[in-house]
């Protein structure tokens, strides 16, 4: 399969140099460009891409404002310099399909993202998990517990007491879906097949409040 990648960055010559980056990696057939958010989703619609590398921090218009309109077009992997995880908890939380931070991602790292989201899966860069982790840690160390009520727990942001809900399978296939794992790794490792991890994820979700699966991601490393 040959894909057709948007690249978003207000920065010529980076966007010179993943053009041609993404050109060796020998399954993309072609590279477009836009300089901002609103160029990106005139692209978008116009041509139809298969995946958008996406840029936060752009003028005219940044990244995260155009991720919503770029989300029902074509899967979006954030690829920036930005690492506050402030801001990949809001990238997830629009639909973005993944997050890379420039300067710690390798040619295996793109070749990763558009291999995830044709499986439908997240890819989350080196660095990027801990940091959410990493946020959730300091913000237990300093906020006090909410009440859970039921309606809590059914909400994508509930307390972290969802675990409740799941069975010790599900619990366990959340974690590797939160690791950025596709449902073909899942199903290896857990010896299962494709459509039983499928199933289990749906139920999850169900049980859970989530919508994409990168919501699920974003809510998990937290909880």
């Amino acid at each position: 399969m040959t894909y057709r990648v948007l690249v978003v960055d207000d920065n010529a010559v980076i966007r010179l140099g993943l053009a041609g980056l993404l050109t060796t990696l020998g399954n993309v057939a072609e590279v477009l460009e836009a300089g901002n958010g609103h160029e990106a989703v005139m692209v978008a619609e116009r041509e139809k891409p298969d995946l958008v590398l996406l840029d936060v921090r752009m003028p005219v218009c940044d990244g995260l404002t155009a991720l919503p309109r770029l989300v029902p077009i074509a899967p979006v992997v954030m690829l920036t310099y930005s690492d506050e995880a402030d801001i990949v908890s809001r990238a997830l939380e629009l639909g973005a399909r993944g997050y890379l931070v420039h300067g710690q991602i390798t040619e295996e790292h793109l070749a990763a993202a558009l291999r995830a989201c044709a499986d439908g899966g997240t890819v989350l860069g080196p660095g990027v998990v801990e940091l959410l982790l990493g946020a959730a840690a300091a913000g237990n160390g300093t906020a006090a517990p909410a009440p859970v009520t039921p309606a809590d727990l059914r909400t994508p942001h509930g307390p972290a007491d969802k675990l409740a809900l799941l069975t010790s399978r599900e619990a366990d296939i959340m974690q590797a879906v939160a690791t950025g794992r596709s449902n073909a790794e899942i199903a290896a490792g857990f010896f299962l097949s494709e459509k039983t991890v499928k199933n289990h994820i749906n139920r999850i979700y169900d049980k859970l409040g989530y919508r994409t699966r990168a919501e699920a991601i974003s809510d998990w490393l937290r909880a």
